[in-house]
């Protein structure tokens, strides 16, 4: 049977440079690309050699989004929960719904664009 994993996801944002500077200091992860989009507008990829999260913007994702349409959060795997939730904090958001059950502790948080991240930890 095949094995998988997720080699990229492609968020829309208002700000791409905002939420590449994020997720570069919560996961320790670096800027693989930037320039123009396909589709029009612009995209950062970040992430390490074999994933990566595109943020992508244009004129219309100025107005901003609602939670669930169409995603509802994208989970993040971190070695140390507790300094990512100090990057969130810093970053001036607000860390929630925190748990600790199988397979690991957890918190969500939204970002500037109502997107949903679940943090993870294993440890």
């Amino acid at each position: 049977m095949p094995k998988g994993s997720i080699e990229h996801a492609n968020l829309t944002v208002t700000d791409p440079r905002r939420s590449s500077e994020l997720f570069q200091k919560l996961c320790g992860w670096h800027e693989r690309w930037r320039g123009p989009s396909i589709m029009g507008g612009e995209t950062i990829h970040i992430g390490n050699d074999t994933s990566y999260i595109a943020f992508y913007t244009n004129e219309e994702a100025k107005g901003g989004f609602s939670k669930g349409v169409p995603l509802n959060h994208v989970g993040l795997l971190v070695d140390d929960l507790d300094a990512a939730q100090k990057v969130v904090i810093g970053a001036g958001l607000e860390p929630f719904g925190h748990d600790d059950y199988e397979p690991g502790r957890r918190f969500y948080f939204f970002d500037w664009d109502g997107i949903e991240f679940e943090v993870v930890s294993y440890e």
